[in-house]
């Protein structure tokens, strides 16, 4: 099981989705939930396709943090 940071931003009209540990991987959807779900989608398929072109599937280098100021 490999496990990746994911970030979920709103937009104007929807939600968008990446992970800093997977260039290139991005997800949309009309609410957070489906974004997520759509985030999850995507991620699965990146590492198969890393999976099928043999190479490394990166590890999660990434945190995140709330900071109270």
């Amino acid at each position: 099981m490999h496990r990746f940071l994911i970030i979920i931003e709103k937009a104007k009209k929807n939600y968008s989705a990446y992970s800093p540990d997977l260039p290139g991987c991005i997800a949309t959807g009309k609410t957070r939930e489906s974004a997520e779900k759509n985030m999850y989608s995507a991620i699965k398929m990146h590492v198969s396709g890393l999976v099928e072109d043999n190479k490394a599937i990166p590890t999660s280098q990434s945190i995140a943090e709330f900071i109270a100021v």
